[in-house]
């Protein structure tokens, strides 16, 4: 791994420099070596095994970063629950304690964070960033559990293998998770550095540097290795099978390529000469691989719309796309009635014939999704396109929905409980052709009170109403549907307009 090899001497040296600069290396009066020799020579100790002369050297002494054991999360870090699954939580503790796993937690967090920054790819979304973050922090309680003793095995995680094989089914190219390797390997060591050098006594200071340096470049690359090795094992296996192939073909049709259609039908087993509804299924917080329960669900939530076949294509191992072919009447249910299990959510789109109807219906979907994504607490875990059809669209451009709301609601567009009120109240009484009798009815509040309420919010809009309607009423429903994502705060503080979980 010749890259690995070059990072490895440019963080050694950067390393001795900043030893240095902190009075950790001196050097001596004649200048050409520092008097802590760095890197610190080998030792010869003898075995009690073998009774023979052993080279060990310092990084490889068990025991030795004894400083391991005192981390702990800043205060002001809220307390992160763990990604990896309970034995690996377990086992962890067992060996360091309960903070410094507390530590790696949050450290695991901003790993993930910081990949899906320089790495894009690796994230678009809730659920592939808590499978990224599972990997994350895997890799750093192993990172710690080699410091204590850097004899334990060390077999990639499991958690950072569901990680790899999501990778490779999301066709995401192994030079992009080489990169967000080395990403992670650059700010953990950072982070291990900065905690070194705050705990760890002065003398053992550059010893200790030495160490991190050495045992996480040896453990980043036989992390990379087997990373390598999995990812294209798991890409073999998805090629060669049959869901590769329906994938391609479901690829083809959502990017308008031509197909022939009745090759299509066989292949996917699915007519798509008929009426489609398309729905996209995710999980936000995956505890186990969740694929089987999101396609039982899919398929159920279709039969129950009144679809007779459906088409499931998992994209990932919390995600699918998924479709049924409308031939019944739509079943009257509520959202609540739906089978669907905890934690999942799942976007509709508007029915549409045809082939040119299934791209059509998915794209509704990702509109749906998206609404989903900005407001989460706002629309339940089931939604429909037709529902919010407006605020979608105009979700595209965020950042220029948050400025059309301000221009077009003023005061109105604060985010407050009061605000609320005063929107709601005006949104109903214009769907209602300015009928106070009628919003008082579907608000249950006297007449009066809509009265008062509707002058109020029309002295904070600021303008006059009449003159600016349809841009009132547009503006009413994207806080309706959209919320705090598109108002603003008492603080006023400007919104993160890059923020990359808002993609469907």
């Amino acid at each position: 791994m010749n890259e690995l090899s070059d990072a490895r001497g440019e963080i050694e040296t950067l390393v001795l420099r900043q030893a240095m600069k902190r009075g950790d290396i001196t050097w001596e009066a004649s200048g050409s070596q520092p008097t802590d020799t760095w890197p610190p020579p080998a030792r010869s100790t003898r075995s009690p095994h073998d009774g023979k002369d052993d080279v060990m050297t310092g990084y490889e002494e068990i025991g030795s970063s004894r400083w391991v054991y005192q981390l702990s999360p800043g205060h002001a870090d809220a307390p992160q629950a763990p990604a990896s699954s309970a034995r690996t939580i377990t086992d962890a503790t067992d060996h360091l304690g309960e903070q410094p796993v507390a530590w790696a937690i949050a450290v695991g967090h901003e790993l993930a964070s910081i990949i899906t920054s320089k790495v894009p790819e690796l994230g678009g979304g809730p659920a592939p960033f808590e499978t990224l973050r599972m990997g994350t922090e895997a890799a750093t309680l192993r990172a710690l559990l080699l410091l204590t003793n850097p004899t334990i095995n060390r077999a990639i995680p499991e958690e950072s293998l569901l990680g790899d094989r999501e990778f490779a089914r999301r066709r995401l190219g192994l030079d992009k998770v080489l990169r967000g390797i080395r990403v992670a390997h650059a700010a953990l060591t950072q982070s291990l550095m900065a905690a070194c050098q705050e705990l760890a006594e002065p003398a053992e200071r550059a010893e200790q540097f030495r160490r991190i340096s050495e045992l996480l470049f040896g453990f980043i690359d036989e992390f990379s290795s087997q990373m390598t090795t999995e990812y294209l094992t798991e890409h073999d296996r998805w090629i060669t099978s049959g869901a590769a192939a329906r994938e391609e073909a479901v690829r083809a049709i959502l990017g308008g390529q031509a197909i022939r259609e009745e090759s299509a039908r066989e292949l996917l087993a699915y007519r798509l000469e008929s009426c489609h509804i398309a729905v996209i299924a995710w999980c936000d917080s995956p505890a186990a691989d969740t694929t089987g329960d999101l396609q039982r669900a899919a398929a159920d939530l279709l039969h129950a719309r009144g679809c007779s076949s459906v088409l499931v294509q998992p994209t990932g191992r919390t995600t699918l796309w998924a479709w049924g072919e409308l031939l019944a009447p739509p079943a009257t249910q509520t959202a609540g009635d739906y089978p669907y299990p905890q934690g999942t959510c799942f976007a509709f789109g508007a029915e549409r014939m045809g082939m040119a109807g299934f791209r059509q219906s998915h794209m509704d979907a990702q509109h749906a999704a998206r609404v989903m994504r900005i407001n989460p607490g706002g629309t339940g875990p089931v939604i429909d396109y037709t529902d919010v059809a407006l605020p979608a669209l105009l979700s595209a451009d965020l950042p220029a929905l948050r400025r059309f709301v301000s221009d077009a609601l003023g005061a109105l567009a604060e985010d407050s409980p009061q605000a609320e009120h005063l929107r709601r109240t005006l949104r109903l009484y214009l769907r209602n052709e300015r009928s106070l009798m009628a919003a008082a009815a579907q608000l249950h509040v006297a007449r009066n009170t809509v009265t008062y309420r509707v002058k109020r919010a029309q002295e904070l809009l600021g303008h006059d109403l009449s003159a600016h309607l349809p841009e009132v009423m547009a503006a009413l429903e994207a806080a309706r549907t959209l919320g705090p994502a598109v108002l603003r705060g008492e603080d006023h503080g400007a919104h993160d307009d890059d923020d990359p979980s808002c993609s469907a």
